[in-house]
Formats: C-alpha cells, structure tokens, sequence
C-alpha cells in the first residue's frame, strides 16, 4: 500500500511555522510519488518518514523559538536594576 506522502502538512508548517523545514518536507514528500511509481518502495516508504519528520520539526521551531524568548525575557529583566522597576511602576 501506498504511504501518504504529507504533503499536506509539510505546505501547511511552510505557510504557518517554519519556511526553510516546511519545504524540505514539501520536497521529500513529493519525492514519495516519484518513487512510489518507479517501483522503489523502500524508498517511497523512507521519504514518506522523512517528509513528516521534517513537517514537525518545522511545526516545533516557533514554540521553542517562543519558550527561548520568553526565558531570555525573564533572565533580562532579573539582571536589570531594580531601580529601574521601580521607575516603571
């Protein structure tokens, strides 16, 4: 049987996470086909695994990219003075 290629989440993470990752699992989950009808089944099955690793790891990059800001967030305004806070408040 066939495996699904991903396609749809690898153009889904492109539009809305992670461009450079999304493509990547854009043109291996093309690739799927491309295999598939020229009888290398492994190979159909392999890029099929790939394209949805790719697809998660670029759907993960903007919740750690997210999780690193925050904490670099925090970690500035610890070290900031705190008469500086108490200006602001």
């Amino acid at each position: 049987m066939k495996p699904d290629t991903g396609l749809v989440w690898g153009i889904l993470t492109t539009i809305f996470c992670c461009l450079p990752f999304g493509i990547i699992a854009i043109v291996k989950a093309t690739q799927v086909d491309t295999y598939w009808a020229s009888g290398l089944y492994e190979e159909a099955y392999a890029a099929a695994k790939s394209s949805r690793q790719w697809a998660l790891i670029s759907a993960a990059i903007p919740f750690v990219l997210v999780i690193i800001y925050i904490l670099l967030i925090a970690i500035g305004i610890s070290i900031v003075d705190p008469s500086v806070i108490e200006e602001l408040a």
